[in-house]
């Protein structure tokens, strides 16, 4: 038979953790034990989750934190000496950041949130093509300086010059002329 969780335990927190550190372990635990958001049976998560936020109530409130660890203390000098590992686990995450950067699964609700994302991209999508197309625009236009160099109604014309056309001058004009 196992001894129940404290409180501090049950947050993951050190004794001594100041105010935002406990917020930081509630926010980081709910997140874990929420319902919504744990693979853990809905009669199971429901009660975590409840102890949980029992915990924060209790921790959070300066007098009644008083009274609780003055009530650990009288315990402790009752209970004969356990494993020390328990303890150093939970002053292991007494910064609040245990678990960060470790994957979890998505959510259902974070899965909806994301097809609603991609439904409303397609919406926009569809709408403003379908505006365009009933407006009459073209869906893809070119760029001006792109079009007036494609389009330009005169080639540009290039003048070859041979050793020969350069010594006789009347041949030169003439080839110019003859230019479109």
């Amino acid at each position: 038979m196992s001894t129940p969780l404290s409180h501090y335990e049950r947050l993951g927190v050190a004794s001594d953790a100041d105010a935002l550190t406990l917020r930081q372990a509630f926010r980081r635990q709910s997140k874990a034990l929420h319902p919504d958001t744990t693979n853990l049976p809905a009669a199971e998560a429901a009660l975590l989750f409840r102890q949980l936020k029992e915990s924060y109530a209790l921790l959070q409130d300066p007098d009644q934190r008083a009274l609780y660890d003055a009530s650990l203390a009288d315990r402790s000098l009752h209970r004969p000496l356990t494993n020390t590992t328990e303890t150093s686990s939970a002053q292991s995450h007494s910064d609040g950041w245990g678990n960060v950067g470790e994957r979890r699964p998505l959510s259902g609700g974070e899965w909806w949130a994301l097809l609603l994302l991609l439904l409303a991209l397609a919406f926009c999508l569809v709408l403003g093509l379908g505006g365009a197309w009933a407006r009459g625009l073209e869906l893809q236009v070119q760029p001006s300086w792109m079009v007036a160099e494609q389009t330009s109604p005169k080639p540009v014309p290039s003048i070859r010059r041979d050793v020969s056309s350069a010594a006789r001058p009347d041949t030169f004009e003439s080839a110019l002329i003859a230019l479109p």
